[in-house]
């Protein structure tokens, strides 16, 4: 009965869902193809092991479209990457309850207790992926968007090997989607 009840705990926490916005340039004839080079947005440490597991979840998803990866300084395009994880304040937790019942009459008598846990896996944490792609001769932004994933912080879903590729894969899905439209695919 435990074992089963551990179980079911494990299924209660739903992984979340990843949420998507997106933003681009009017002419999109410039995406999807030609060169590109994937780093470290401002301010991220490109040796971080997180930021390295979105970046290749990344490559992997631009050579998906069509792009072919090549270094910074020989790519047409830049696409710089940017991962936030972050905490989410968690509300008050319930204490465990107790309780007690007894019933008696013509045929018998019964009692029984009951207890009633709360079940956590963790508090929630968000974790964003950024992604902005520039022409790498001049600058310019030609697309930029955020995937958003909150999940229990213990989940599986929350650790960079399965929450990287899920991002992404989300990020770019129908790239280069609708200008200014937030989507949950």
């Amino acid at each position: 009965m435990a074992a089963a009840l551990v179980t079911l705990a494990g299924c209660m926490a739903p992984a979340g869902r990843v949420e998507v916005a997106r933003y681009h340039l009017p002419d999109t004839a410039a995406l999807g193809h030609g060169t590109i080079a994937v780093v470290a947005g401002p301010s991220m440490n490109p040796q971080s092991p997180v930021l390295q597991g979105h970046e290749i979840a990344v490559e992997r998803e631009l050579t998906r479209l069509g792009y072919g990866i090549l270094r910074a300084d020989a790519a047409d395009q830049i696409a710089q990457i940017r991962v936030e994880r972050s905490a989410i304040e968690q509300p008050v937790t319930i204490a465990p309850r107790f309780g007690f019942s007894a019933a008696g009459g013509t045929h018998g008598s019964a009692a029984g207790v009951g207890i009633a846990l709360p079940l956590s896996r963790g508090a929630p944490v968000a974790i964003d992926l950024a992604v902005v792609i520039r022409d790498r001769a001049t600058g310019k932004v030609l697309w930029e968007g955020r995937a958003s994933l909150t999940a229990a912080a213990t989940s599986p879903q929350a650790q960079t090997p399965l929450a990287a590729p899920r991002l992404a894969s989300a990020l770019f899905s129908d790239f280069p989607g609708n200008s200014g439209e937030t989507i949950v695919p």
